[in-house]
């Protein structure tokens, strides 16, 4: 990370923590929900497979900068799927990073070429070994590696939903991360129950035994791209819902923290680590602040 840009963030944390702002720094723009995939966790896919036209993404881009946010994600669906006006989501990324953003992030199935090497991070979905991946997402695991050695630069940072599926799996990721060219680390999330998805979530118990997992993983020096600090939190939910430091764009309209706020009882059942995270750094949460000062100088 560059250093006008740690101070940029540290300005911003500061302020945050010491005067209560909810002023956005995180935004994401959902570039579609088209996807070439049907994954078993995912309920946000091809409900209308609408490519959202490029004047419209450059706006939101624009808007989401003059907010004041600076670190962006472009997701989807399936984000490599988007093309309008002869741009591609590599266009998107080099824009955002000319227009200002001082961290550029793109979130994919890993199942297209990942020609983005302008990409801070690209944020790639792997859901366990190849048995439980597979399970979830289709036969689609030996095509992701391909692509991964192919790869252009070394921007990529595997991105697990831990689900009943594949919460045997996580040791398995975490070896991966560690032992693939091109992968910079992996970052965890819990299944977050979306409706028709309610079976797939864990118990505390099991949100426990996960995180025991990562966190011995994190001490034999695999690279996870999480707060350590954050994991009692997690698995009992005591953290703050939203985080009024992220937001997301989709469509035109604006929501706080993400797709599933308006979701009844929902945002109590969340399992994004990040969102765990960022709320207790604006907290002003000491260990929360350290470690991911480490976190972020170390894998971004």
């Amino acid at each position: 990370m560059k250093v006008s840009s740690f101070l940029y963030f540290a300005r911003f944390g500061l302020r945050t923590v010491l005067f209560r702002r909810k002023e956005p720094i995180l935004g994401t723009i959902i570039l579609t929900d088209k996807c070439n995939l049907r994954c078993k966790h995912c309920s946000v896919n091809n409900i209308t497979a609408v490519i959202h036209p490029y004047r419209q993404i450059q706006a939101e881009m624009r808007q989401l900068y003059g907010m004041g946010v600076r670190i962006l994600f472009f997701c989807g669906g399936e984000t490599f799927l988007w093309a309008d006006s002869g741009k591609c989501l590599r266009d998107l990324v080099i824009e955002a990073k000319g227009m200002g953003f001082l961290i550029v992030n793109a979130v994919t199935n890993g199942t297209f070429p990942l020609d983005l090497p302008e990409a801070d991070l690209i944020l790639l979905s792997l859901d366990g070994d190849r048995e439980r991946h597979n399970a979830i997402r289709g036969d689609t695991y030996d095509l992701i590696f391909d692509n991964i050695r192919h790869a252009p630069a070394d921007n990529i940072c595997f991105y697990m939903a831990i689900n009943q599926i594949n919460k045997d799996a996580v040791r398995d990721v975490c070896v991966a991360a560690r032992d693939t060219e091109h992968v910079r680390a992996v970052s965890f999330n819990f299944h977050t129950p979306y409706p028709d998805t309610e079976d797939l979530a864990l118990s505390a118990e099991e949100k426990e035994a996960c995180c025991r997992t990562i966190a011995g993983m994190m001490d034999e020096g695999a690279p996870v791209f999480n707060l350590k600090s954050a994991f009692p939190y997690l698995v009992h939910n005591r953290f703050p819902t939203p985080c009024h430091q992220c937001v997301v764009m989709e469509g035109g309209k604006l929501s706080t923290c993400g797709r599933c706020v308006e979701v009844p009882g929902l945002c109590g059942r969340c399992g994004y680590f990040f969102v765990a995270e960022y709320t207790l750094l604006f907290r002003g949460k000491p260990r929360i602040i350290a470690e991911m000062l480490r976190t972020y100088l170390k894998y971004i």
